[in-house]
């Protein structure tokens, strides 16, 4: 009974950890260079899959990029010069977090300026939604007109 616990505990342990799709083949000798491979994946998004990083993904085309990637740091590329490679060949959509340089920039903003926009619409409809709940002042009120209230108050 022990045993097959610590069996079953084993196994969900293993499914609990990443899966990563990088082949066997595809591993670089130099650990320094595959290391960079690994962080420079973590950047890229498989085309297929969408929002999943290059090193999860297994489509096919993933598996393109992370070689194309790997190539390119062998052959000495930095890290921003392989990352360039990619995007010029592939559109800024292959980053997984696109640059905030030229129309992007709108759309990095549009959250913030929507919720301030919301906000300021709660604001004002609420403080409108108070001054128009407000009662009357009676200090306001002329001399007959307090008679009057008064007058209906009493009976």
């Amino acid at each position: 009974m022990i045993r097959l616990l610590k069996i079953t505990l084993a196994l969900l342990m293993l499914s609990l950890t990443p899966a990563f799709a990088v082949q066997p083949d595809e591993v670089l000798d130099d650990p320094v260079l595959e290391a960079r491979a690994r962080e420079l994946s973590k950047e890229l998004r498989c085309l297929v899959c969408r929002n999943e990083n290059i090193d999860e993904s297994n489509a096919d085309l993933a598996r393109d990029l992370r070689l194309v990637l790997r190539e390119r740091l062998v052959a000495g590329d930095s890290d921003q010069e392989a990352l360039d490679f990619i995007v010029e060949r592939y559109g800024e959509y292959a980053l997984l977090k696109p640059t905030t340089a030229g129309a992007n920039w709108l759309l990095w903003a549009a959250g913030p300026l929507m919720l301030g926009l919301a906000l300021l619409i709660a604001f004002l409809y609420l403080r409108k939604r108070a001054d128009a709940g407000a009662t009357p002042d009676t200090k306001d009120l002329s001399a007959a007109e307090e008679a009057r209230l008064k007058e209906i108050l009493d009976r």
